[in-house]
Protein backbone atom coordinates (compact mmCIF):
# COMPACT_ATOMS: atom_id res chain seq x y z
CA UNK A 1 0.00 0.00 0.00
CA UNK A 2 1.68 3.63 -0.99
CA UNK A 3 0.85 6.54 0.70
CA UNK A 4 1.40 9.69 0.20
CA UNK A 5 1.57 11.62 3.77
CA UNK A 6 3.54 11.51 6.91
CA UNK A 7 3.33 8.49 8.65
CA UNK A 8 2.09 8.93 12.29
CA UNK A 9 3.08 6.31 14.75
CA UNK A 10 0.56 3.41 15.17
CA UNK A 11 0.77 4.71 19.39
CA UNK A 12 -0.79 8.05 17.86
CA UNK A 13 -3.30 6.21 16.85
CA UNK A 14 -4.21 4.06 19.71
CA UNK A 15 -3.92 7.70 21.83
CA UNK A 16 -6.98 8.87 19.40
CA UNK A 17 -8.92 5.92 20.10
CA UNK A 18 -8.54 6.56 23.83
CA UNK A 19 -9.29 10.04 23.82
CA UNK A 20 -12.49 8.83 21.71
CA UNK A 21 -13.72 5.32 22.42
CA UNK A 22 -17.42 6.69 21.97
CA UNK A 23 -17.45 8.29 18.91
CA UNK A 24 -18.99 6.44 15.89
CA UNK A 25 -16.90 6.32 12.74
CA UNK A 26 -17.81 8.52 9.88
CA UNK A 27 -19.17 6.30 6.80
CA UNK A 28 -18.41 7.72 3.41
CA UNK A 29 -20.92 5.60 1.74
CA UNK A 30 -23.06 8.70 0.73
CA UNK A 31 -20.77 10.01 -1.67
CA UNK A 32 -21.12 9.42 -5.37
CA UNK A 33 -19.37 6.94 -7.73
CA UNK A 34 -15.96 8.78 -8.45
CA UNK A 35 -15.51 10.34 -11.62
CA UNK A 36 -12.91 9.14 -13.97
CA UNK A 37 -9.49 10.40 -13.56
CA UNK A 38 -8.91 13.69 -15.04
CA UNK A 39 -12.72 14.90 -14.56
CA UNK A 40 -12.22 17.51 -12.44
CA UNK A 41 -12.00 18.91 -8.98
CA UNK A 42 -12.83 17.14 -6.07
CA UNK A 43 -16.22 15.46 -5.81
CA UNK A 44 -18.57 16.02 -2.56
CA UNK A 45 -16.05 17.15 -0.12
CA UNK A 46 -17.10 16.66 2.99
CA UNK A 47 -16.67 19.71 5.83
CA UNK A 48 -15.25 18.11 9.26
CA UNK A 49 -14.73 20.62 12.25
CA UNK A 50 -12.20 18.53 14.79
CA UNK A 51 -10.57 20.08 17.69
CA UNK A 52 -7.04 20.39 18.97
CA UNK A 53 -5.65 16.70 20.04
CA UNK A 54 -9.40 15.14 18.66
CA UNK A 55 -10.23 12.16 16.35
CA UNK A 56 -12.00 10.98 13.67
CA UNK A 57 -13.02 7.62 12.46
CA UNK A 58 -13.33 7.20 8.69
CA UNK A 59 -14.96 4.49 7.16
CA UNK A 60 -14.83 3.83 3.18
CA UNK A 61 -16.30 1.97 0.75
CA UNK A 62 -13.53 0.72 -0.95
CA UNK A 63 -9.94 -0.17 -0.02
CA UNK A 64 -7.66 2.45 0.46
CA UNK A 65 -4.74 2.92 -1.90
CA UNK A 66 -3.54 6.12 -1.72
CA UNK A 67 -4.18 9.00 0.62
CA UNK A 68 -3.27 12.84 -0.07
CA UNK A 69 -3.26 15.43 3.26
CA UNK A 70 -2.44 18.69 2.03
CA UNK A 71 -1.03 20.07 5.39
CA UNK A 72 0.16 17.25 7.87
CA UNK A 73 1.02 20.10 9.99
CA UNK A 74 -2.98 20.64 10.86
CA UNK A 75 -4.52 17.27 10.81
CA UNK A 76 -3.10 13.64 10.07
CA UNK A 77 -4.19 10.40 8.88
CA UNK A 78 -3.63 7.25 10.11
CA UNK A 79 -4.90 3.92 7.88
CA UNK A 80 -5.39 1.09 10.36
CA UNK A 81 -7.01 -1.23 8.06
CA UNK A 82 -8.08 -1.66 3.85
CA UNK A 83 -11.21 0.88 4.65
CA UNK A 84 -10.41 3.21 7.44
CA UNK A 85 -8.95 5.39 8.58
CA UNK A 86 -8.64 7.96 11.77
CA UNK A 87 -7.90 11.87 11.21
CA UNK A 88 -6.17 13.61 13.84
CA UNK A 89 -6.12 17.35 14.78
CA UNK A 90 -2.41 19.21 15.13
CA UNK A 91 -2.99 22.40 15.00
CA UNK A 92 -5.40 25.15 14.48
CA UNK A 93 -5.95 25.83 10.65
CA UNK A 94 -7.43 24.63 7.43
CA UNK A 95 -6.52 21.35 5.54
CA UNK A 96 -8.23 18.30 3.15
CA UNK A 97 -7.63 14.61 2.73
CA UNK A 98 -8.38 12.56 -0.32
CA UNK A 99 -8.51 9.13 -0.16
CA UNK A 100 -7.89 7.27 -3.65
CA UNK A 101 -8.40 3.22 -4.42
CA UNK A 102 -5.36 0.93 -6.54
CA UNK A 103 -7.04 2.74 -9.85
CA UNK A 104 -6.72 5.84 -8.85
CA UNK A 105 -10.11 7.17 -8.80
CA UNK A 106 -10.94 8.89 -5.50
CA UNK A 107 -13.13 7.71 -3.17
CA UNK A 108 -13.80 10.23 -0.51
CA UNK A 109 -12.45 14.28 -0.01
CA UNK A 110 -12.68 15.90 3.31
CA UNK A 111 -12.18 19.44 3.98
CA UNK A 112 -10.91 19.38 7.56
CA UNK A 113 -11.14 22.68 10.19
CA UNK A 114 -8.94 22.14 13.31
CA UNK A 115 -9.78 25.30 15.99
CA UNK A 116 -9.30 25.10 19.40
CA UNK A 117 -11.36 22.55 21.85
CA UNK A 118 -14.88 24.21 23.22
CA UNK A 119 -16.04 21.39 24.84
CA UNK A 120 -15.61 23.22 28.27
CA UNK A 121 -16.79 27.05 26.78
CA UNK A 122 -20.25 24.83 25.98
CA UNK A 123 -20.34 22.88 29.02
CA UNK A 124 -20.30 26.58 30.80
CA UNK A 125 -22.56 28.38 28.43
CA UNK A 126 -25.23 25.19 28.60
CA UNK A 127 -24.69 25.49 32.88
CA UNK A 128 -24.66 29.79 32.69
CA UNK A 129 -27.98 29.86 30.94
CA UNK A 130 -30.11 26.83 30.67
CA UNK A 131 -33.19 28.15 29.07
CA UNK A 132 -31.14 29.83 26.30
CA UNK A 133 -30.38 28.47 22.62
CA UNK A 134 -26.15 29.56 22.45
CA UNK A 135 -24.27 27.91 20.44
CA UNK A 136 -20.28 28.38 19.61
CA UNK A 137 -18.34 27.11 17.23
CA UNK A 138 -14.44 27.83 16.10
CA UNK A 139 -13.30 30.30 13.20
CA UNK A 140 -10.19 29.95 12.98
CA UNK A 141 -7.97 31.14 15.81
CA UNK A 142 -11.35 33.02 17.38
CA UNK A 143 -14.86 31.50 18.13
CA UNK A 144 -18.74 32.78 17.25
CA UNK A 145 -20.98 32.79 19.47
CA UNK A 146 -24.77 31.93 17.60
CA UNK A 147 -28.06 31.40 18.99
CA UNK A 148 -30.66 33.70 20.69
CA UNK A 149 -31.24 34.70 24.50
CA UNK A 150 -33.85 36.92 26.23
CA UNK A 151 -32.17 39.57 26.63
CA UNK A 152 -29.52 41.82 26.03
CA UNK A 153 -27.89 41.35 29.43
CA UNK A 154 -27.79 37.65 28.69
CA UNK A 155 -26.08 37.83 24.91
CA UNK A 156 -23.06 40.42 27.22
CA UNK A 157 -22.61 37.56 29.81
CA UNK A 158 -22.69 34.99 27.56
CA UNK A 159 -19.54 37.03 25.50
CA UNK A 160 -17.45 37.97 28.24
CA UNK A 161 -17.75 34.17 29.85
CA UNK A 162 -16.53 33.11 26.33
CA UNK A 163 -14.07 35.64 26.47
CA UNK A 164 -12.39 34.73 29.79
CA UNK A 165 -12.22 30.77 29.00
CA UNK A 166 -11.16 31.52 25.23
CA UNK A 167 -8.45 33.57 26.89
CA UNK A 168 -9.23 36.69 24.84
CA UNK A 169 -12.05 38.47 24.39
CA UNK A 170 -11.05 40.35 21.34
CA UNK A 171 -11.43 36.71 19.66
CA UNK A 172 -15.23 36.30 20.41
CA UNK A 173 -17.65 36.82 17.73
CA UNK A 174 -20.88 37.81 19.58
CA UNK A 175 -23.51 37.03 16.59
CA UNK A 176 -26.37 36.10 19.51
CA UNK A 177 -29.82 36.98 18.97
CA UNK A 178 -32.26 38.61 20.87
CA UNK A 179 -35.72 37.46 20.68
CA UNK A 180 -38.87 39.22 21.67
CA UNK A 181 -36.87 42.55 22.52
CA UNK A 182 -39.29 43.94 25.20
CA UNK A 183 -40.67 47.56 25.29
CA UNK A 184 -40.61 49.68 28.41
CA UNK A 185 -42.88 52.69 28.96
CA UNK A 186 -41.73 55.36 31.59
CA UNK A 187 -44.03 56.86 33.75
CA UNK A 188 -42.60 59.96 35.35
CA UNK A 189 -44.22 62.41 37.90
CA UNK A 190 -42.80 65.62 38.90
CA UNK A 191 -44.48 67.16 41.85
CA UNK A 192 -43.99 70.33 43.65
CA UNK A 193 -46.08 72.74 45.44
CA UNK A 194 -44.69 76.23 47.46
CA UNK A 195 -45.67 78.62 49.59
CA UNK A 196 -44.55 82.18 49.80
CA UNK A 197 -45.42 84.43 52.93
CA UNK A 198 -43.83 87.99 52.25
CA UNK A 199 -44.31 90.92 54.56
CA UNK A 200 -43.44 94.28 54.83
CA UNK A 201 -43.54 97.06 57.08
CA UNK A 202 -42.09 100.41 57.16
CA UNK A 203 -42.34 104.60 57.87
CA UNK A 204 -40.94 107.53 55.82
CA UNK A 205 -40.74 110.33 57.46
CA UNK A 206 -39.91 114.17 56.27
CA UNK A 207 -39.75 116.83 57.87
CA UNK A 208 -38.46 120.47 57.89
CA UNK A 209 -37.69 122.24 61.17
CA UNK A 210 -37.04 126.10 61.42
CA UNK A 211 -35.10 127.43 64.72
CA UNK A 212 -34.56 130.77 63.86
CA UNK A 213 -31.88 131.80 61.07
CA UNK A 214 -31.14 127.80 60.98
CA UNK A 215 -32.92 124.94 58.57
CA UNK A 216 -33.35 121.69 59.07
CA UNK A 217 -34.18 119.46 56.69
CA UNK A 218 -35.04 115.72 57.80
CA UNK A 219 -35.56 112.61 55.49
CA UNK A 220 -35.85 109.32 56.29
CA UNK A 221 -36.52 106.79 53.73
CA UNK A 222 -36.79 102.73 55.16
CA UNK A 223 -35.13 100.44 52.56
CA UNK A 224 -36.83 96.94 51.97
CA UNK A 225 -34.20 94.70 52.27
CA UNK A 226 -35.09 90.93 52.13
CA UNK A 227 -36.54 91.13 48.50
CA UNK A 228 -34.47 93.74 47.66
CA UNK A 229 -37.78 96.53 46.23
CA UNK A 230 -41.04 97.27 47.96
CA UNK A 231 -43.69 94.79 46.86
CA UNK A 232 -45.39 95.85 43.86
CA UNK A 233 -48.87 97.68 44.94
CA UNK A 234 -47.72 98.18 48.84
CA UNK A 235 -50.27 99.74 50.82
CA UNK A 236 -49.74 103.48 51.73
CA UNK A 237 -50.79 105.70 54.24
CA UNK A 238 -49.83 109.63 54.29
CA UNK A 239 -50.56 111.82 57.06
CA UNK A 240 -48.85 115.35 58.01
CA UNK A 241 -48.71 117.17 61.46
CA UNK A 242 -47.62 120.85 60.79
CA UNK A 243 -43.98 120.63 58.58
CA UNK A 244 -43.92 116.57 59.16
CA UNK A 245 -44.74 114.36 56.70
CA UNK A 246 -45.11 110.93 57.27
CA UNK A 247 -46.06 107.41 54.99
CA UNK A 248 -46.52 104.40 56.28
CA UNK A 249 -45.84 101.24 53.81
CA UNK A 250 -47.08 97.86 54.55
CA UNK A 251 -47.95 94.79 52.57
CA UNK A 252 -48.54 90.97 53.21
CA UNK A 253 -48.26 88.73 50.82
CA UNK A 254 -48.98 84.94 50.63
CA UNK A 255 -48.72 82.87 47.79
CA UNK A 256 -49.17 79.33 47.01
CA UNK A 257 -47.17 77.67 43.06
CA UNK A 258 -48.92 74.26 42.15
CA UNK A 259 -46.73 72.45 39.64
CA UNK A 260 -47.32 69.00 38.17
CA UNK A 261 -45.43 67.30 34.91
CA UNK A 262 -45.97 63.56 34.18
CA UNK A 263 -43.81 62.74 30.87
CA UNK A 264 -44.44 59.27 29.36
CA UNK A 265 -42.24 57.73 27.09
CA UNK A 266 -41.68 54.38 25.59
CA UNK A 267 -38.22 52.59 24.27
CA UNK A 268 -37.05 48.95 23.43
CA UNK A 269 -35.00 47.44 25.99
CA UNK A 270 -30.88 48.57 25.61
CA UNK A 271 -32.21 51.40 23.42
CA UNK A 272 -32.66 55.29 24.55
CA UNK A 273 -35.44 57.52 23.97
CA UNK A 274 -35.86 61.45 24.52
CA UNK A 275 -39.12 63.68 25.32
CA UNK A 276 -39.40 67.09 25.29
CA UNK A 277 -42.27 69.63 25.29
CA UNK A 278 -41.11 73.34 25.88
CA UNK A 279 -39.66 76.38 24.12
CA UNK A 280 -36.93 78.96 23.97
CA UNK A 281 -36.91 82.59 24.88
CA UNK A 282 -34.92 85.38 23.70
CA UNK A 283 -31.81 86.54 25.76
CA UNK A 284 -29.71 89.32 25.20
CA UNK A 285 -26.36 88.30 24.18
CA UNK A 286 -24.62 92.02 23.72
CA UNK A 287 -24.98 94.74 21.30
CA UNK A 288 -22.61 95.32 17.81
CA UNK A 289 -22.29 98.48 17.01
CA UNK A 290 -21.60 99.19 12.86
CA UNK A 291 -18.16 101.55 12.92
CA UNK A 292 -19.60 103.17 9.88
CA UNK A 293 -23.04 103.96 10.66
CA UNK A 294 -22.41 104.14 14.57
CA UNK A 295 -25.77 102.13 14.78
CA UNK A 296 -25.92 99.54 17.31
CA UNK A 297 -28.29 95.83 17.49
CA UNK A 298 -29.03 93.69 20.28
CA UNK A 299 -27.83 90.45 19.46
CA UNK A 300 -30.20 87.79 20.96
CA UNK A 301 -29.56 84.11 21.76
CA UNK A 302 -32.39 81.71 22.87
CA UNK A 303 -32.46 78.86 26.45
CA UNK A 304 -34.28 76.37 25.90
CA UNK A 305 -37.14 75.48 29.09
CA UNK A 306 -39.84 73.15 29.03
CA UNK A 307 -40.37 69.22 29.79
CA UNK A 308 -37.52 66.87 29.27
CA UNK A 309 -36.99 63.40 29.36
CA UNK A 310 -34.10 60.91 28.75
CA UNK A 311 -33.86 57.36 29.94
CA UNK A 312 -32.37 53.95 28.86
CA UNK A 313 -33.86 50.83 29.63
CA UNK A 314 -32.56 47.19 29.99
CA UNK A 315 -35.29 44.32 31.15
CA UNK A 316 -33.33 41.96 33.27
CA UNK A 317 -34.41 38.66 34.71
CA UNK A 318 -37.58 38.03 36.84
CA UNK A 319 -39.35 41.07 34.94
CA UNK A 320 -37.02 43.43 36.83
CA UNK A 321 -36.09 46.96 34.57
CA UNK A 322 -32.82 49.02 35.01
CA UNK A 323 -32.92 52.39 34.41
CA UNK A 324 -30.84 55.27 33.35
CA UNK A 325 -33.08 58.28 33.74
CA UNK A 326 -32.90 61.97 33.01
CA UNK A 327 -35.67 64.27 33.59
CA UNK A 328 -35.59 68.20 34.02
CA UNK A 329 -38.87 70.81 34.66
CA UNK A 330 -37.24 74.18 33.98
CA UNK A 331 -40.12 77.38 33.71
CA UNK A 332 -39.72 81.14 33.25
CA UNK A 333 -39.67 83.04 36.62
CA UNK A 334 -39.07 86.39 37.68
CA UNK A 335 -36.90 85.78 40.78
CA UNK A 336 -33.07 86.78 40.09
CA UNK A 337 -34.29 88.40 37.05
CA UNK A 338 -32.22 91.52 35.19
CA UNK A 339 -33.14 95.11 33.56
CA UNK A 340 -31.14 96.05 31.14
CA UNK A 341 -31.35 99.44 30.21
CA UNK A 342 -29.62 101.19 26.78
CA UNK A 343 -29.88 104.72 26.01
CA UNK A 344 -31.11 106.41 23.24
CA UNK A 345 -30.32 109.69 22.53
CA UNK A 346 -30.02 111.86 25.23
CA UNK A 347 -33.24 111.75 26.93
CA UNK A 348 -34.87 108.62 26.13
CA UNK A 349 -33.54 104.76 27.60
CA UNK A 350 -35.02 101.67 26.34
CA UNK A 351 -34.88 98.80 29.31
CA UNK A 352 -35.63 95.35 28.90
CA UNK A 353 -36.22 92.61 31.58
CA UNK A 354 -34.71 89.20 31.22
CA UNK A 355 -36.47 86.76 33.28
CA UNK A 356 -34.35 83.48 34.82
CA UNK A 357 -35.13 79.99 34.52
CA UNK A 358 -36.50 77.84 37.42
CA UNK A 359 -35.20 74.35 37.17
CA UNK A 360 -35.52 71.07 38.87
CA UNK A 361 -33.62 68.20 37.00
CA UNK A 362 -33.16 64.59 38.43
CA UNK A 363 -30.24 62.08 36.82
CA UNK A 364 -30.07 58.89 38.53
CA UNK A 365 -29.76 54.84 37.63
CA UNK A 366 -31.70 52.46 39.20
CA UNK A 367 -33.53 49.17 39.44
CA UNK A 368 -37.34 48.86 39.78
CA UNK A 369 -39.84 45.83 39.30
CA UNK A 370 -42.44 46.20 36.11
CA UNK A 371 -45.07 48.43 37.35
CA UNK A 372 -43.33 49.52 40.87
CA UNK A 373 -42.83 52.86 41.77
CA UNK A 374 -39.73 54.40 43.09
CA UNK A 375 -39.39 58.23 44.94
CA UNK A 376 -36.11 58.93 42.75
CA UNK A 377 -35.41 62.65 43.80
CA UNK A 378 -37.50 64.63 46.54
CA UNK A 379 -37.02 68.28 48.69
CA UNK A 380 -38.26 69.75 51.34
CA UNK A 381 -36.82 73.35 52.00
CA UNK A 382 -38.04 75.62 54.58
CA UNK A 383 -36.30 79.16 54.03
CA UNK A 384 -36.90 82.37 56.09
CA UNK A 385 -35.34 85.52 56.38
CA UNK A 386 -35.92 88.53 57.94
CA UNK A 387 -34.17 92.22 57.77
CA UNK A 388 -34.72 94.82 60.02
CA UNK A 389 -33.26 98.33 58.74
CA UNK A 390 -33.26 101.66 59.68
CA UNK A 391 -31.42 104.99 61.18
CA UNK A 392 -28.81 103.90 63.79
CA UNK A 393 -29.51 105.03 67.40
CA UNK A 394 -33.50 106.08 66.65
CA UNK A 395 -34.07 102.63 66.02
CA UNK A 396 -33.79 101.73 69.85
CA UNK A 397 -35.72 103.96 70.89
CA UNK A 398 -38.86 102.72 72.87
CA UNK A 399 -42.29 103.04 71.33
CA UNK A 400 -40.95 105.81 68.98
CA UNK A 401 -38.16 103.29 67.49
CA UNK A 402 -40.53 101.91 65.14
CA UNK A 403 -40.62 105.36 63.27
CA UNK A 404 -37.39 105.27 62.03
CA UNK A 405 -37.19 101.60 61.02
CA UNK A 406 -38.24 98.86 58.07
CA UNK A 407 -38.97 95.22 58.99
CA UNK A 408 -39.17 92.47 55.97
CA UNK A 409 -39.99 88.98 56.34
CA UNK A 410 -39.91 86.43 53.98
CA UNK A 411 -40.85 82.69 54.72
CA UNK A 412 -40.95 80.01 51.70
CA UNK A 413 -41.23 76.09 51.95
CA UNK A 414 -40.88 73.93 49.21
CA UNK A 415 -41.97 70.39 48.72
CA UNK A 416 -40.54 68.70 45.43
CA UNK A 417 -40.89 64.63 44.49
CA UNK A 418 -39.99 63.27 41.58
CA UNK A 419 -41.62 59.27 40.94
CA UNK A 420 -40.20 56.89 38.42
CA UNK A 421 -42.68 53.74 37.36
CA UNK A 422 -41.28 51.40 34.53
CA UNK A 423 -43.81 49.06 32.77
CA UNK A 424 -43.17 46.01 30.42
CA UNK A 425 -45.31 46.88 27.54
CA UNK A 426 -47.06 45.23 24.90
CA UNK A 427 -48.69 46.66 21.17
CA UNK A 428 -52.83 46.89 21.63
CA UNK A 429 -55.25 47.57 19.16
CA UNK A 430 -55.99 51.20 18.08
CA UNK A 431 -59.57 50.95 19.04
CA UNK A 432 -58.45 49.99 22.84
CA UNK A 433 -57.22 53.58 22.68
CA UNK A 434 -58.48 56.89 23.53
CA UNK A 435 -57.25 60.12 22.38
CA UNK A 436 -57.47 63.94 24.15
CA UNK A 437 -60.02 64.73 21.32
CA UNK A 438 -62.08 62.45 21.61
CA UNK A 439 -66.04 62.90 22.19
CA UNK A 440 -64.62 67.29 20.88
CA UNK A 441 -66.94 69.07 19.11
CA UNK A 442 -67.34 72.85 18.30
CA UNK A 443 -70.29 75.14 20.04
CA UNK A 444 -73.02 76.20 17.75
CA UNK A 445 -72.93 80.04 17.82
CA UNK A 446 -75.89 80.52 20.02
CA UNK A 447 -74.50 78.26 22.70
CA UNK A 448 -71.13 80.71 22.49
CA UNK A 449 -72.69 83.75 22.61
CA UNK A 450 -75.83 82.89 24.83
CA UNK A 451 -74.28 80.13 27.15
CA UNK A 452 -70.69 80.66 27.13
CA UNK A 453 -70.07 77.10 25.88
CA UNK A 454 -66.85 76.55 24.45
CA UNK A 455 -66.95 72.62 23.16
CA UNK A 456 -69.89 69.91 23.73
CA UNK A 457 -68.79 66.14 24.49
CA UNK A 458 -70.45 63.49 22.33
CA UNK A 459 -69.92 60.16 24.55
CA UNK A 460 -67.69 58.68 27.01
CA UNK A 461 -63.56 58.38 26.01
CA UNK A 462 -62.65 54.95 25.62
CA UNK A 463 -66.16 53.47 26.15
CA UNK A 464 -66.92 52.05 22.88
CA UNK A 465 -70.59 52.75 21.96
CA UNK A 466 -73.16 50.44 21.55
CA UNK A 467 -73.86 49.70 17.61
CA UNK A 468 -77.28 51.69 16.63
CA UNK A 469 -79.57 51.81 13.25
CA UNK A 470 -80.21 54.95 12.35
CA UNK A 471 -82.99 56.09 9.61
CA UNK A 472 -82.59 59.11 7.43
CA UNK A 473 -79.64 61.36 6.48
CA UNK A 474 -76.95 60.85 9.20
CA UNK A 475 -72.80 61.33 8.93
CA UNK A 476 -72.77 65.30 9.93
CA UNK A 477 -73.77 67.25 12.86
CA UNK A 478 -75.49 70.32 11.47
CA UNK A 479 -75.94 73.15 14.16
Amino acid sequence: MRIVMARALSAVAVAALTLNPMLAPVSASDYRAAAPAGAGDQLNARFLPLGIGKSLVIDLPRDIKDVLVADPKIANAVIRSAQRAYIIGAAVGQTNIVFFDAQGQQIAAYDIAVTRDLNGVRTALRQAFPNSDIRIEGVGDGVMLMGSVSSPVEAQQAQDIAGRLVGAADRVVNNIVVRGRDQVMLKVTVAEVQRDIVKQLGVDLNASLNYGTAVVNFNNSNPFSALGRPLVGSNNLTGTFKSVSATLRAMESAGVVRTLAEPNLSAISGESATFIAGGEFPVPAGFQCDPVTRVCTTQITYKKFGISLNFTPVVLAEGRISLRVMTEVSELSSDNSITLTQAVGTTQTNSLTVPSIKTRRAETTLEIPSGGSLAMAGLIQDQTKQAINGLPGLTQLPVLGALFRSRDYVNRQTELMVLVTPYVVRAVAQKDLSRPDDGFVDASDPQSDLLGTINRIYGVPGKAEPARRYRGAYGFITD
